[in-house]
């Protein structure tokens, strides 16, 4: 279960941190906004939990697409399922949390 802060003041909530995990293991984060991403999942075990599922799935996709990209339409069916069972895990809505351009684009 997580919080909206884990109780920490600093830095991100667990909503962003989840919204933003793919972006991370990507690593599509500029680095300062990865460093507050990094120190919350090291402070935040359910956060840190969910990191490390999303990091699996990604490693399973890879070998079982054979190295080439997912298509669209599944990486698509899959960022809305992971969605849909982090607002059901946390109930937090974070169908609003606008995703992030990477700043190598």
């Amino acid at each position: 279960m997580t919080s909206d802060s884990c109780g920490s003041q600093d830095g991100p909530d667990c909503t962003e941190v989840l919204a933003e995990v793919y972006r991370l293991l990507d690593r599509e984060c500029p680095q300062e906004h990865e460093a507050e991403l990094r120190k919350h999942l090291e402070e935040c075990p359910p956060c840190l939990e969910q990191y490390g599922i999303s990091e699996q799935l990604k490693q399973l996709l890879a070998r079982k697409c054979g190295g080439e990209h997912a298509p669209d339409g599944l990486k698509d069916r899959l960022r809305e399922t992971i969605r849909t069972t982090v607002e059901e895990r946390s109930g937090t809505d974070i169908g609003d949390v606008p995703e992030r351009t990477s700043s190598t684009e």
